[in-house]
């Protein structure tokens, strides 16, 4: 096999070419395919959401794959999404043994884990479970506000339709073209969280961009003064701008570079204070729609619940005049 095929299927996958991959290795004879084609095409599969036939593929080169913790994660993943959690727990499952640690196996175990479990003793736990795997560093250094969650002052005015302000720049660092499915389950096994669906409604109709609301009211001063976060901009689904969730710019870089607590996705930078603003997953998990909360890095990364969830939060959003 020659390397400028595996460098081009390694290209299509970071462009998110996921068809392409797939024409490209049908096109080989089954019988030339080897173990990292035959991996190439699976991965691209379970991209496209086309799992059982993820699944076939893998299962003709289970022999090899067999003391491979990535073979074992990438067919777990398909059985997962195929809802066959037995299978795909022991995938995953072995996929652990082979690479202790991995953030994303054990994950998608503690999700299955869940699912299965009707003791809400064990819920308990493993929720309790889920926080002590935040960084050592970062947790040492969070200052938690009270988890109360603030009655939020709608905006009167929302308009969805003027929600954007899609200057130049907003375009050329935010904006992406509206994500496919298959680009937002890759994007969210990438950041091992599963997206609102009122943001991903909202990243359907215009990905990521600039408010024309930029500003979010956290309280008043001791003085009567309301105090407000501005945002920069909101994240969308993608790679390909530097502020997209898994772009240069995006949630994960923004958590190591700032050393922000790994308890969910960053949303928005804040324009005017340090911190950004994150969707948090600690009391929901997976399985519901988290809040949406400020973390003040300058203040000893205190944690500050804006909004009970993202819908309630965008329309919490208010122009200020100056």
């Amino acid at each position: 096999m020659r390397d400028d095929l595996l460098v081009q299927l390694e290209e299509w996958h970071e462009e998110d070419k996921y068809q392409s991959i797939v024409d490209a290795v049908q096109a080989i004879p089954v019988e030339e395919r080897n173990y990292e084609l035959v991996n190439h095409l699976g991965r691209a599969l379970n991209n496209l959401e086309r799992y059982e036939e993820a699944v076939e593929q893998f299962l003709t080169v289970a022999e090899e794959g067999k003391d491979d913790a990535l073979w074992h994660y990438r067919i777990g993943l398909a059985y997962y999404y195929l809802e066959q959690y037995d299978r795909a727990e022991e995938a995953f499952e072995r996929s652990d043994e082979l690479e202790p640690g991995d953030e994303d196996t054990l994950e998608f175990l503690e999700w299955i884990r869940n699912n299965d479990s009707d003791d809400s003793d064990e819920e308990t736990e493993t929720e309790e479970d889920s926080e002590s795997e935040l960084d050592s560093e970062s947790v040492e250094e969070i200052t938690t506000s009270a988890r109360t969650v603030p009655t939020v002052q709608l905006n009167e005015n929302f308009d969805p339709t003027h929600f954007w302000n899609d200057s130049e720049q907003a375009l050329e660092q935010y904006v992406s073209n509206p994500p496919s499915e298959g680009l937002i389950a890759s994007v969210e096994e990438e950041l091992v969280f599963r997206l609102p669906d009122s943001y991903v409604q909202m990243m359907k109709n215009h990905n990521g961009g600039v408010p024309n609301n930029r500003y979010f009211p956290i309280g008043a001063t001791d003085s009567g003064v309301e105090e407000y976060i501005e945002l920069k901009g909101i994240l969308g689904i993608g790679r390909e701008k530097p502020n997209s969730l898994c772009g240069s710019a995006g949630s994960w870089a923004l958590i190591e570079q700032g050393g922000y607590p790994e308890f969910g996705v960053v949303l928005s930078e804040c324009a005017s204070q340090s911190g950004v603003v994150m969707l948090d997953y600690r009391s929901s998990g997976n399985d519901a729609e988290p809040e949406v909360v400020h973390v003040d890095k300058d203040n000893q990364y205190k944690v500050t619940t804006l909004a009970p969830n993202f819908e309630t939060f965008v329309q919490g959003l208010v122009h200020r005049e100056f």
